[in-house]
């Protein structure tokens, strides 16, 4: 394979997977990185070495095609040309600022750009760099607002594992061990999951019921609610699309209550669900919105987008500001994010999103007939899912079956993550770039690991 395919090739599995040079890797990772971070025990995992377009080599020279975007990150393609040229002319003109102090002039170039592309009135901005930060910013920018303390999040939600964004998180193995150190004002209400809604009647009229519930009981404490925190789409809580009329409704309550509605876009923002944001499905604004992720392809950077009447609630800066930090609004990622905004944009990449995911959606809609394992499929654009169960008359998570299916996908060259609670939803996620030929490749060989997998 010529470097001139990498990018578009179909995989190419040389050594068996993992190889030797991501065993001996594994070796040094353990003892230098603490061993919660990177699973090595049983089989290590690959190590990369290279990325481009929708493939990755990884350090036994093996190539996959990537069906995970890098955590959803990579959407006009890894190592994207445009992308890592402007990283590299700003790395060699201004590579760092002072932020808050004497700001990089391509930071008002990328918050100009990102004011005139979220939906609604949002149009102030506060940048950071991990996407738990930019929700953390949104916090505080609801307390500041409301005087109110308290939040309301969703069962199955994900908003990062910094302590501010964990309490917000749902997963219990993420939040336990922390318990004593968390904010306790935070209240989960059920988020509409259509496929495992348990509550009575149905899903939206029984999730606002609960969430206009925990505003009253939260009346009278010392944390009584001033905002709601929720994933226009639930990423990694299992590609979990709610009915089309629970953001719309959720907006109303929030009005009715004084309420500030965030809405965290990290996972599904810059055309990944075949619109340039989620919450443009329904036509929905929310008071703040966080993004990340996909950015800027490439490096970390965040943002927290808000109405103007709403971030007015910070007070002006009088020369040391009460929420900065050393790298906000670095150069390079600025740079990298207005590049990789123009990319997406010149590509045609959020119309592709949705002409791509519809083709695949149509596919894994087959699936149904054809596995008996398939208990549900759901998604927007090229944000997928298929969930995955014993059976279907109990829905019984099948984890295991999942498992075996991502690790028969890697073998073979496919890069597959498994989301959800269970970890029983396979995420189809791939960059927006990714050929035909590649995704249909890429598919088949799930399709065939499922077949053989299943009992």
């Amino acid at each position: 394979m010529t470097e001139e395919r990498f990018g578009e090739a179909l995989p190419r599995v040389a050594t068996p997977v993992p190889g030797p040079a991501s065993r001996r890797l594994a070796e040094r990772l353990a003892a230098v990185e603490s061993r919660n971070i990177t699973r090595l025990e049983g089989e290590p995992p690959i190590f990369w070495v290279a990325a481009r377009g929708a493939n990755v080599r990884d350090a036994d020279g093996n190539v996959y095609v990537d069906l995970t975007s890098g955590f959803g990150v990579a959407a006009a393609g890894h190592a994207n040309p445009r992308v890592a040229a402007a990283v590299g002319a700003q790395a060699a003109t201004l590579a760092h600022g002072l932020g808050d102090v004497y700001p990089p002039e391509v930071k008002v170039r990328l918050l100009e750009r990102l004011a005139a592309l979220a939906p609604g009135d949002l149009g102030v901005g506060i940048l950071a760099s991990a996407g738990a930060e930019a929700v953390e910013a949104a916090l505080k920018t609801a307390v500041l607002h409301t005087g109110r303390p308290g939040v309301v999040a969703f069962t199955g939600g994900y908003h990062g594992l910094t302590y501010g964004a964990l309490a917000t998180t749902w997963r219990g193995e993420f939040r336990r061990p922390f318990m004593t150190q968390l904010y306790a004002g935070i209240r989960f209400a059920p988020y509409p999951h259509p496929y495992r809604w348990t509550g009575p009647g149905d899903p939206v009229e029984g999730s606002l019921e609960a969430v206009a519930q925990l505003f009253d009981e939260a009346e009278g404490t010392d944390s009584p609610i001033g905002a709601v925190v929720v994933e226009p789409i639930q990423g990694r809580g299992g590609i979990v699309v709610p009915p089309e009329d629970f953001l719309p409704r959720l907006r109303r309550l929030c009005d009715e209550r004084g309420a500030v509605l965030i809405f965290d876009e990290i996972y599904t923002g810059f055309g990944r669900t075949g619109r340039w944001f989620a919450c443009e499905h329904t036509g929905t604004v929310p008071d703040i919105m966080t993004v990340g992720k996909a950015l800027t392809g490439m490096l970390p950077l965040s943002a927290a987008i808000g109405r103007p009447t709403v971030m007015e609630a910070w007070p002006p800066s009088m020369g040391e500001a009460i929420h900065t930090s050393t790298f906000l609004g670095n150069p390079i990622a600025c740079a990298a994010a207005l590049a990789h905004i123009e990319e997406i944009e010149a590509g045609g990449l959020v119309e592709r999103s949705a002409r791509l995911g519809a083709r695949l959606r149509e596919r894994l809609e087959g699936w149904r007939e054809r596995y008996p394992a398939v208990g549900d499929v759901r998604g927007a654009g090229l944000l997928q899912g298929v969930e995955l169960v014993e059976d279907r008359a109990s829905r019984r998570p099948a984890s295991e079956l999942a498992a075996r299916v991502v690790g028969g996908a890697l073998r073979r060259g496919v890069l597959l993550l498994s989301e959800g609670p269970d970890a029983n939803v396979l995420a189809f996620v791939p960059p927006l770039v990714i050929t035909e030929d590649q995704l249909d490749h890429a598919v088949g060989v799930v399709e065939e690991e499922l077949a053989a997998a299943m009992p």
